[in-house]
């Protein structure tokens, strides 16, 4: 884990890059004490030493099938798989999990410094209660991502590719037809494929949406607030990070101060964790 020293930043975006309702605003101050987080995402290999010891069975497992990118399926597998409704690039396919991750047929093989996905809010709490630590709290992630830096878009800075370099795994080309994976990636990427920030921290953004602590809420007092930890009541729980599949002419949610919500008992081939815990 890396040491994350406390501090005062401006959480959140007014740049109006934010996806209607997804809350990056106001800005805010926000004071967060000294703690310790991951330096990568969780990865299969760590989440299937947890397996292992302790016999856990992933939400995706107990219902039998999870969200799986459509262009990652073989043809047979994507016509007999349902479309949720209002994202036709995905697809319910029956056995995907985190050990099947494309379906069956599929295994993680050599993806064990891949990060483990198709995990829950859930699956994330059960694994960080084993390792001894917890999710981290939504500031606590923002201001780790930022790396010190004052309201960048990135946890490098406000370029996506300085000097002509990528930084982080998202999307090239027209989505959703093709990636041209100019990044190095088509899919997951290994959990510290790129530079980490100021902080040490690997691949904050990109890759893949990181569960966090808090209940969403597109509401935020103005006031400057100490340790924040979200409403207490709702449903939905708040991810980070954007993933793999972002791109910046369609969601651009591949920036530290974007945000969105899922039930937490969701998952998906586009979504991981990774831990903190205190100083």
């Amino acid at each position: 884990m890396v040491s994350v020293p406390g501090g005062t930043f401006r959480m959140g975006n007014e740049d109006g890059l934010a996806n209607p309702g997804d809350g990056e605003a106001p800005v805010r101050e926000v004071t967060v004490s000294p703690f310790r987080l991951d330096e990568t995402a969780v990865t299969n290999a760590r989440f299937a030493a947890f397996v292992k010891e302790t016999g856990y069975v992933t939400g995706a497992e107990r219902s039998g099938w999870s969200r799986v990118f459509a262009g990652f399926l073989a043809p047979d597998l994507e016509r007999a798989s349902r479309t949720p409704p209002g994202a036709p690039w995905w697809r319910a396919v029956e056995g995907a999990s985190w050990r099947r991750p494309e379906g069956p047929g599929s295994a993680i093989g050599d993806r064990a410094r891949h990060p483990v996905v198709h995990v829950t809010w859930d699956d994330a709490q059960a694994y960080a209660a084993w390792a001894g630590r917890r999710l981290p709290t939504e500031a606590e992630w923002e201001y780790a991502a930022r790396g010190g830096l004052d309201q960048a878009r990135y946890p490098w800075g406000d370029e996506l590719t300085p000097r002509g370099r990528w930084r982080c795994n998202i999307w090239q080309g027209d989505f959703p037809e093709g990636d041209t994976a100019d990044d190095g990636y088509a899919g997951t990427a290994p959990v510290d494929a790129y530079r980490s920030n100021a902080y040490g921290l690997c691949n904050m953004v990109g890759n893949v949406w990181e569960w966090v602590a808090d209940r969403f809420t597109a509401e935020h007092p103005s006031a400057p607030r100490t340790d924040p930890r979200g409403p207490e009541e709702g449903e939905d729980r708040v991810l980070r990070g954007g993933s793999y599949l972002c791109h910046d002419a369609f969601c651009n949610r591949h920036r530290v101060a974007s945000r969105t919500a899922r039930a937490p008992g969701s998952s998906g081939g586009d979504r991981g964790f990774r831990c903190a815990a205190d100083a």
